[in-house]
């Protein structure tokens, strides 16, 4: 049974006569006749009584035509579905991203597509993996990465969002900590550093020591941990200082003083693969410029 005589069905039983539904269905008189006949015999019962030109359903009828209004309101629906979703107004969005990027422009951005795009699913991982995050996209786990150190990868799309200091996150007893103001690079040989752990996160580790070799100091590493609430509550126990985003400052950590140095920013990344098929990407993309 095709939806197309299913449709027949319905509008011969609303509209009581052939004249009518074929006027409806922009049909011709025998037409319909015809196709209703063939469903009858497809289904070997009558479907309509006829008598003085009106239609009326038999029992078999009513069965049939209670189950057509069900498929196609249902056909309808997965219409409206594959539209909006092929529209990207509808569908579910997988995002990845740094901690530090929820705490600027991404999380904005999440409230407005919450706004305006109410159909869409947003599915949120946070990782503390620059790499990871990059392999997540690239093989299709997730559609979208917000990162700080993108990797390099053709069958990845990369455009900067936004920019963002590096900040000294110092014990507040470190005598760095009293003043006012940037620091000088150089100032990161004048603590000891907490940081990622290289195998945890290479392209944050190594952003670090670049920064120490462009200051020409040689790194002190006194601890590592793969959190940024533990680098944190390292530096609160005096073990050293962390770099991190200046965004992080929002955490409030106690026993700790944020110092901006000077000269270091980091670039915060949208990262996507290029052969993506899903709308929302693109979406989402406009909604951010």
């Amino acid at each position: 049974m095709e939806l197309r005589v299913l449709g027949y069905v319905v509008a011969v039983a609303e509209t009581g006569t052939l004249i009518a539904a074929a006027e409806r269905l922009h049909l011709t008189q025998p037409t319909l006749s015809r196709q209703l006949r063939d469903l009858e015999r497809h289904l070997g019962t009558p479907l309509f009584h006829r008598e003085n030109r009106r239609m009326t359903p038999t029992p078999a009828g009513e069965a049939l035509l209670a189950r057509a209004r069900v498929m196609l309101a249902e056909a309808q629906a997965a219409r409206e579905d594959i539209r909006l979703v092929a529209q990207g107004l509808r569908g579910r969005l997988t995002i990845t991203f740094a901690g530090s990027g929820i705490n600027g422009p991404l999380g904005a951005a999440l409230r407005t597509v919450r706004e305006t795009l109410p159909d869409v699913e947003l599915r949120l991982v946070e990782s503390f993996d620059d790499a990871q995050m990059s392999t997540e996209v690239r093989e299709g786990r997730c559609d979208l990465a917000v990162q700080r150190l993108p990797a390099q990868d053709e069958r990845l799309a990369v455009r900067e969002w936004w920019r963002e200091p590096l900040t000294l996150f110092l014990p507040a007893a470190h005598p760095l900590a009293a003043g006012d103001g940037e620091l000088p690079l150089t100032a990161l040989g004048d603590v000891p550093l907490v940081l990622w752990p290289r195998e945890a996160s290479p392209l944050s580790y190594d952003e670090i020591t670049a920064l120490c070799r462009r200051a020409g100091v040689t790194p002190r590493i006194a601890a590592e941990a793969r959190t940024v609430q533990t680098l944190l509550a390292l530096a609160a126990a005096g073990f050293g200082a962390a770099v991190l985003a200046d965004s992080y400052r929002v955490l409030h950590r106690t026993g700790v003083i944020p110092r901006p140095l000077a000269g270091a920013t980091t670039s915060n990344f949208l990262v996507w693969r290029r052969n993506t098929a899903n709308p929302l990407v693109t979406r989402f993309r406009e909604l951010i410029r």
